[in-house]
Formats: C-alpha cells, structure tokens, sequence
C-alpha cells in the first residue's frame, strides 16, 4: 500500500504539465486528490481522474493569487475532508526577455503567480498543519532556484524566493509535525516557455538556443513520480532530473566558474541574437 493512499492531496496548476502529472499520479496512488487551475476549462478537458482510478477526485478553479479565494479553499477541504495531508504548491508562470525590456508590470506578473501563489498555498496550509499535527507542504521551486538562467530574471527571482521560504519552513515546521520539501525539476517537457509571452524576442530563436537541454529533458509523469518517491522520503530538496542534480553539486563546489560560464555563453547567444537582427 502507498503511504498516498486515502491521504488527503491538493495539487495547484493542475491543468497541464507537472501539476497535471502530479494530480494524476497521487490518484494513481489512492491519495484522494483536490486538483486546482485557474483555467477550469482547461483542467477539465486534460484531466480526467475520476475514469482513471476509483477514488474521490475534485476538480476546482483557483485563482492562487487571490488570497482569500485560496483561504477558502483550503477551509473548504478541511470542513470536508476533515484534514489536509498534502499540498503540491505547483502553479507558475514566466515571461521571457531582456533585462532592459521587462516592465514592472511583467515582474509583477511572475511574482504574484510564481512566488505569492506559493506563499499563500504554503502559509495557509502551514496553518492548518499546525493545528492537526501533521502534513506535508511542497514546494515547487527550480533549478532556477539555484542558478541565474539568462533573460528569465523574474522566474529566476520568484524560484530562488520560493527555496528560501521552503528551507525556512522546514526548519520551523519539523517540531510541529510538518513536512516541508522543495522540488528542482530541472527540464521537464512542459508547455511552460512554449507559451510564456517573450519580450522583444523571438520565440524560435531562444526556443533553439535552449534546444541543447532538450534531451536531458523528462516527461511530466516520470517527472510527478520522482516528486512523490522524494515526498515519500520526506527529502527537503527534490531533484527531478541528472542535468539538477549536476549542476546542483557544480553550485556548491565551484559557484564562480558556474556563473561565469553561464555568463560567457550568454554573451555569446546577446552577440549572435544582435547579429542576427
């Protein structure tokens, strides 16, 4: 038997991509899962738990930068459910571009979904876990929560902030009976960057730029399994994919000659994009 099943899972951003993944896996696992996108639409076409396995699967729209209607979803399962067991904080954003020609507005956009969509779903959760004893918040943040990834400042930002809340959160929650683990896929083949708004840039010229990583690249279901297999071991850091898990150890033994060589082929890329133009 899983340590899933019966347990009580809210999985946000779960229309597509890990979320998606996520929520599928947990039923898989007989979690009794709260499956949650901003696009009810979307969820509903692309996820369909309740024909694929026998357990008690809802599908509701969230808006993870409202706090109050996230407060009250998390109330809502608790009164009934009785509890919260798990909650995937996954729901993200990023926005594409040139230091010089983001806008205020965009990074606004990036933190409010990347960073306050986290913090509400992990404070609210945090709460509630408190009082009950027991649960397990995660997190997930990126490998760009370690590393700067060139002309995705804002995503950069938002996923070194969510690793800071994680840790802080694991070290204050462990006497409470909380759990706390932040995950760093690495690449996973999600529609993320295909669709996130790219400013003065094309789209065909950073998508072959970052064409190298693709095959170092995981599906989102081998992606949600590995989450859960590191949920299971209570680990407080998940690394998803070997490229993290490389360039995690490359960070901490050698952060200089990691920086400068991001720095160095993205100076190269800048040079060619200009020549290009």
């Amino acid at each position: 038997m899983s340590i899933f099943t019966g347990k009580i899972a809210m999985v946000t951003g779960s229309a597509s991509g890990i979320g998606q993944g996520l929520a599928e896996a947990l039923a898989g696992e007989g979690a009794r899962v709260i499956a949650t996108d901003i696009n009810i639409e979307r969820l509903e076409a692309n996820i369909n738990l309740q024909n694929r396995s026998g357990n008690s699967v809802r599908l509701e729209r969230l808006d993870v930068t409202d706090y109050g209607a996230f407060k009250k979803m998390i109330e809502d399962v608790v009164s009934q459910e009785g509890r919260l067991d798990y909650i995937f904080n996954n729901a993200g954003i990023a926005i594409a571009g040139d230091l010089r020609d983001v806008t205020i507005e965009h990074w606004h956009q990036v933190l409010d979904v990347n960073l306050n969509g986290v913090l509400y779903g992990a404070l609210l959760a945090y709460q509630q876990m408190g009082k009950q004893g027991f649960g397990h918040i995660v997190n997930l943040s990126s490998i760009e929560g370690l590393l700067p990834f060139p002309t995705t400042a804002s995503y950069v930002t938002s996923k070194f902030a969510v690793m800071g809340l994680s840790q802080s959160m694991w070290v204050e929650g462990a006497d409470l009976g909380i759990r706390v683990s932040a995950v760093c896929p690495g690449f996973v083949r999600t529609d993320i960057f295909d669709v996130s708004p790219m400013i003065n840039m094309s789209r065909d010229e950073w998508l072959k730029a970052n064409a190298v990583w693709e095959r170092f690249a995981v599906t989102p279901e081998k992606c949600a399994k590995i989450i859960l297999k590191g949920v299971a071991k209570n680990k407080p850091i998940i690394m998803v994919t070997g490229l993290a898990h490389v360039m995690w150890r490359l960070s901490r033994i050698n952060p200089s000659f990691l920086l400068k060589t991001i720095r160095k082929e993205f100076a190269k890329w800048r040079h060619k994009a200009r020549l290009s133009e």
